[in-house]
C-alpha cells in the first residue's frame, strides 16, 4: 500500500464476511467504501465503521449490473482520489437442488451476481490500479470453488469461476504492481450459513459430511476479515495468484 490509511472499497459490506471486513480493516486506518445492494444493512455497516474510530461512504448498488459497478467505481475516486485495496466480496448461494432439478433462472441469479458481479467488479477496478501502478484485489469463492457440494452446482460452478477470474487477472497484471488473490472459506458462521440447514431440510437431503467442522467449531467472520486484511497490506507483498482455502480443515 502506498499509505498508512489506504482506501478499500469492500462488496458485499452488509453483513457477514464483508461486514467484519469492513470494521476490521477500519480498526487498521483503512477508509472503507462499502457496497451493498441493501441499503438498511449497508449504513449499519457504515455506522460501525464509525463506531470503531473509522470512516467511509456507503454505495447502494447491483453488483451485477455494469452500470451499478461504474458508479461504485467513480464515487470511490471521486471521494478519496483512488483505490488501494479492493474486496470483491458479495456473492449469493443458490436453493439446494439436484443438477436437473435446478431452475435456468435460479442458475442466471447465481451466475450474475457470484461471476458477472466480480468480474465486473475487477473489469473497473483494475482500470484504476493500472493507472495508478499499484493495488491488490481480494476475490471471495468458497470452498465449493475447490471441491464439489452435493446439490449446489450452480454455486460450486460460479465459484470456481471466481478461482478462474483470479488466476487469470494475477497473471494479465503482474507486472503491472497489482496483486490478484482469492479466499475460499468455508463454515463461516454468518446469516448465509445459518439458513443452511432449513435450505438442506427443505430439500430433504443431507450431506454425510455437513457440518463437517473439522476444527470443532464455524469461524467467526473477523477471522476470516483477518486474512482480508493481510492480503491487503504489504505483508502478503509476494502473494498473487494464490487461491487461500480458510475452512478449519473442512476440505482436508
Amino acid at each position: 500500500m502506498k499509505s498508512e490509511n489506504p482506501i478499500v472499497v469492500v462488496t458485499g459490506a452488509g453483513s457477514g464476511i464483508g461486514r467484519a471486513s469492513c470494521i476490521k480493516l477500519a480498526q487498521n486506518g483503512a477508509k472503507i467504501v462499502a457496497v451493498d445492494f441493501n441499503r438498511t444493512t449497508g449504513e449499519e455497516t457504515l455506522a460501525l465503521i464509525r463506531e470503531h474510530g473509522g470512516e467511509g461512504i456507503f454505495v447502494q448498488a447491483d453488483v451485477s449490473k455494469n452500470e451499478d459497478v461504474e458508479r461504485y467505481v467513480q464515487l470511490a475516486v471521486e471521494e478519496y482520489g483512488r483505490i488501494d485495496a479492493f474486496f470483491n466480496n458479495a456473492g449469493v448461494i443458490q436453493k439446494f437442488s439436484m443438477l436437473t432439478d435446478i431452475d435456468v433462472t435460479e442458475y442466471d441469479r447465481i451466475m450474475d451476481v457470484n461471476v458477472k458481479g466480480v468480474f465486473l467488479g475487477l473489469k473497473h477496478v483494475l482500470k484504476v490500479m493500472e493507472k495508478q501502478g499499484y493495488g491488490s484485489i481480494i476475490n471471495t469463492s468458497s470452498t465449493a470453488g475447490v471441491r464439489a457440494e452435493h446439490s449446489l452446482a450452480a454455486y460450486a460452478a460460479s465459484k470456481h469461476a471466481v478461482i478462474g477470474l483470479t488466476k487469470a487477472a494475477s497473471l494479465e497484471y503482474v507486472r503491472k504492481g497489482i496483486r490478484v488473490n482469492a479466499i475460499c472459506p468455508g463454515g463461516v458462521d454468518t446469516t448465509l450459513a445459518q439458513s443452511v440447514p432449513m435450505m438442506l431440510q427443505e430439500s430433504g437431503y443431507m450431506p454425510e459430511e455437513f457440518p463437517n467442522m473439522r476444527i470443532g467449531r464455524f469461524a467467526d467472520p473477523s477471522e476470516v476479515a483477518e486474512m482480508v486484511v493481510f492480503l491487503t497490506s504489504n505483508k502478503s507483498s509476494y502473494m498473487t495468484g494464490s487461491i487461500i482455502v480458510v475452512d478449519g480443515g473442512l476440505t482436508l
